[in-house]
């Protein structure tokens, strides 16, 4: 056996635990599957690539007794050659044992109990073996009729647990102790031919939690993966499935699809699917050619994204419900609603009407509003207001937010470019810029004063 280094120092191997009779290795594999022990030599995965928090939490529940993996999308990622962001462990103590184990444990989860094994600013998820019986109607399971599983408490071994997980790729086990990866699913094969596979009946998966769905694009995306037939041949006819997701859910998930550096290609494999108008509906006349302002808002996050720049949701449902908030405020102003105030009120209105799909947290609806409102203000470009914009804490997004604009408003071009031109310049270039605008300010003239009448 091998030495095994990670990144805190050298780990001492230990020879395998002693397995309860309740778990996977003493019972037989379900019909037609068996699991695979794929060896270092051939998965190539080195210790030194996995976060040595995670590889000590493994080690220490090994050591008390317990299976313990490192499990899920790590293992996955570094097969397919990318830089895990988390290490998550899956093992056959109970959320209480874990915590008995690692006293640095927190229990969290309703749905899902969990435990939280903190060191530092870095967090190792840890979760018991799920199991996979779905007739179980004991307290620890809830199953609404449409199939969606609202609570999931039971307990299983190994096998059940890789079976449970959503797609075979995500279900793959990497021992430490053994630098071996255990497969019960096929998800190393579906790695290597970066194929994206349910497991179990599609149907049923998509049922049991619809988000499923958006996590297929998301994958498919990311990892440049190919779905298989089975699995996106239901997804297009279960798309309704989503209204019956929580929206604060779904505002979790539209973070990861669209700020993760591919929002452009991830928008499009929504719309091929039926997703988008399940999460946004009627924005856009035709969704399949979004408006350009929307389309080079994603391209420019992806780009911001990619060079290591921040991103804000805000900016992004800014753009995304500007096609409704645009018309209607013109709707208030011809009614003779002031355009700052017409913007906050039809941004108030797209913002509640969104929150039935996808709920948007206030700080982030907030900064949608402060961009739109300041719209109008750029055309208040003379004298000390012009000066007092550029100082503003949202001038920034509001200007970008401007030179987006121009794509469908050409009229707008003259505009942006003087504010683009005031940013370069400083002291009385700038105090110039702002006095000369539009030509010589005319002046106005007084009311003369009428004389008094004389008396009589």
């Amino acid at each position: 056996m091998r030495r095994v280094f990670y990144q805190t120092g050298p780990w001492p191997v230990h020879p395998p635990p002693a397995v309860p009779t309740n778990l996977t290795n003493t019972q037989p594999q379900a019909e037609g599957h068996t699991l695979r022990i794929i060896e270092h030599h051939e998965h190539g995965i080195e210790p030194r690539q996995i976060s040595g928090n995670a590889i000590k939490v493994v080690e220490r529940l090994q050591e008390a007794g317990f299976l313990a993996y490192i499990v899920g999308g790590s293992v996955r990622d570094l097969l397919l050659g990318e830089s895990p962001k988390d290490f998550d462990v899956a093992t056959s103590a109970t959320p209480e044992e874990v915590k008995e184990v690692m006293r640095n444990a927190r229990l969290i989860g309703r749905r899902f109990r969990l435990a939280h094994v903190r060191f530092g600013r870095e967090i190792i998820e840890v979760a018991t073996f799920r199991g996979g019986s779905e007739e179980d109607d004991s307290e620890h399971r809830e199953v609404e009729k449409s199939g969606r599983v609202l609570r999931d408490n039971v307990y299983g071994s190994e096998e059940e647990d890789a079976r449970r997980r959503d797609f075979t790729i995500n279900a793959l086990m990497y021992d430490p102790s053994t630098e071996t990866i255990r497969d019960h699913v096929g998800g190393y094969e579906d790695v290597l031919e970066r194929r994206l596979r349910l497991i179990g009946d599609p149907v049923t998966r998509y049922r049991e939690d619809p988000v499923r769905l958006l996590r297929a694009v998301r994958f498919q995306v990311k990892l440049d993966l190919s779905i298989e037939p089975q699995t996106a041949g239901p997804m297009v006819s279960m798309a309704p499935l989503l209204a019956d997701i929580p929206p604060a859910r779904l505002f979790d998930e539209i973070l990861k699809l669209f700020l993760a550096g591919r929002a452009w290609p991830t928008y499009q494999a929504l719309v091929r699917q039926n997703l988008w108008e399940q999460l946004f509906p009627d924005l856009f006349e035709d969704p399949a050619n979004p408006p350009a302002l929307v389309e080079q808002t994603m391209k420019n996050t992806d780009g911001r994204v990619q060079q290591g720049l921040p991103v804000t949701p805000g900016f992004l449902f800014a753009a995304f419900l500007w096609p409704k908030v645009k018309p209607r405020a013109e709707e208030l102003v011809a009614k003779g609603v002031a355009p700052v105030e017409a913007l906050a009120e039809a941004g108030e209105e797209a913002i509640v009407a969104q929150a039935r799909k996808v709920a948007i947290h206030r700080r982030f609806s907030t900064m949608s509003k402060e961009i739109w409102c300041m719209q109008p203000r750029f055309e208040k470009r003379r004298g000390n207001r012009a000066l007092r914009l550029i100082s503003e804490r949202r001038f920034r997004a509001a200007y970008d937010f401007l030179l987006l604009r121009v794509l469908e408003e050409p009229e707008l071009k003259e505009l942006a470019d003087w504010w683009t031109q005031i940013q370069e310049v400083e002291g009385e270039d700038r105090e110039a810029m702002t006095r000369n605008v539009g030509g010589p300010r005319k002046r106005r003239r007084r009311p003369r004063k009428r004389k008094a009448p004389a008396s009589a």
